[in-house]
C-alpha cells in the first residue's frame, strides 16, 4: 500500500483523461491514421504510459524533496521512513523506463513522436526535481516546467497516439489553452508549503510576493484558457475554424469552464485574504477543474 502511495494515485487521473481526450480530440477532428484494434491498442498504451509517467515523476520528486517533506508532509512512506529513498529512486526509473519504452511502440504516423514527446517529458521532470537543476526552487521556472509537459505537451501526446502532430496546428492550440491554465494554477499546491519552501531556500509564487497578491496573478489563468477555447472555435482565419468543433457546444462548454474558474479563483482570494493559507479545498478545485476540462474536450469532439 506504501508504494502505491508513493505514486500519488489521486494525482494520476487527470494525465490518464488528459490522454484519452486528446486522442478522442484527434478521432472527432477526423485525424486518425489508425482505425479497430490499433486504435484500441494505441490508445491503451498511451494511457498506460500517460499513468506511469506521472507516477515516475510524483515518485522522483518525493526522493528529492525528501528533507521538505520531514517537515510538510511527514506522514509520507519517505520521511515517515516505511520506504527508503534508495528504493523509492530505483522504483522511479522504473516507471520511467516503461513510460519511455510504451511510448515508442505507439506510431501511428510511421514516426517516434510520441516516444520524443515522452523523452522530453521526462527529462523536465528530472529538471524539475532533481539537482543540479533543481527548478522548482525558482517561482517563475517551477510553473513554468509543470506547465509544458502536464498541461501542453499531455494533449500533443494523446493527440499523437492516433495521428501526426508535427504538421498540424490543432493539437498545440488545444495544448495552449491547458497549458496557460497549469502555468496559473500550479503554484496551489505552494501555499501549504510555504514555511518548509522558505527553509529550503525554495522561492514559490506566495513567497515572492505574498499569499494575496499570488492568488489575484493565478486568478485570470483559471478563465482565459476557457475563453480560447470559445475564440478557436468561431475563429476563422483561412475560411476554416481553428477547431474541428461545434461552435455553439464549445461555447456552452466553454461558458460552464469560465463559471468553475471564476468560482475557483474567488474561493483561492477569499481563502488568502482571510486565511493566508489556502487549504484542500483550493487544490481539489484545480484538479476537479483539470478534469472536467479534460472531459468537456473529449465531449466536444465526440458527441456533437
Amino acid at each position: 500500500m506504501d508504494w502505491i502511495r508513493l505514486t500519488r494515485p489521486f494525482t494520476l487521473l487527470p494525465p490518464l483523461l488528459g490522454m484519452l481526450s486528446g486522442a478522442a480530440a484527434a478521432l472527432g477532428a477526423g485525424r486518425s491514421l489508425v482505425s479497430g484494434d490499433r486504435l484500441l491498442s494505441n490508445v491503451l498504451l498511451g494511457s498506460l504510459m500517460a499513468v506511469l509517467l506521472n507516477a515516475a515523476s510524483n515518485v522522483l520528486n518525493q526522493v528529492c524533496d525528501l528533507e521538505l517533506d520531514r517537515h510538510n508532509r511527514p506522514e509520507r512512506p519517505l520521511p515517515s521512513g516505511r520506504i527508503a529513498p534508495r528504493a523509492a529512486f530505483r522504483f522511479s526509473l522504473l516507471l520511467y523506463l516503461g513510460a519511455i519504452l510504451l511510448a515508442f511502440l505507439v506510431q501511428p504516423a510511421g514516426r517516434p513522436e510520441l516516444g520524443v514527446i515522452v523523452v522530453f517529458t521526462a527529462f523536465l521532470t528530472w529538471a524539475y526535481s532533481s539537482p543540479p537543476l533543481r527548478l522548482r526552487r525558482s517561482w517563475w521556472l517551477a510553473p513554468l516546467v509543470i506547465a509544458v509537459p502536464r498541461g501542453g505537451l499531455l494533449k500533443v501526446a494523446g493527440w499523437a497516439c492516433l495521428a501526426s502532430v508535427s504538421s498540424d496546428l490543432e493539437p498545440w492550440l488545444l495544448a495552449l489553452m491547458f497549458f496557460l491554465f497549469i502555468l496559473g494554477a500550479a503554484p496551489t499546491k505552494d501555499f501549504q508549503d510555504m514555511e518548509g519552501d522558505g527553509r529550503a531556500g525554495c522561492s514559490s509564487l506566495p513567497l515572492r510576493f505574498g499569499p494575496a497578491r499570488a492568488a489575484w496573478i493565478m486568478a485570470p489563468f483559471y478563465v482565459v484558457p476557457w475563453l480560447l477555447l470559445i475564440v478557436f472555435s468561431r475563429w476563422a482565419p483561412g475560411g476554416k475554424p481553428l477547431l474541428t468543433v461545434d461552435p455553439l457546444a464549445a461555447a456552452w462548454i466553454g461558458g460552464i469552464l469560465i463559471v468553475h474558474g471564476v468560482l475557483a479563483a474567488a474561493f483561492l482570494i477569499h481563502a488568502t485574504e482571510t486565511k493566508s493559507r489556502p487549504g484542500r479545498g483550493a487544490w481539489r478545485n484545480l484538479y476537479i477543474l483539470m478534469m472536467e476540462a479534460q472531459v468537456g474536450l473529449a465531449a466536444l469532439y465526440l458527441c456533437f
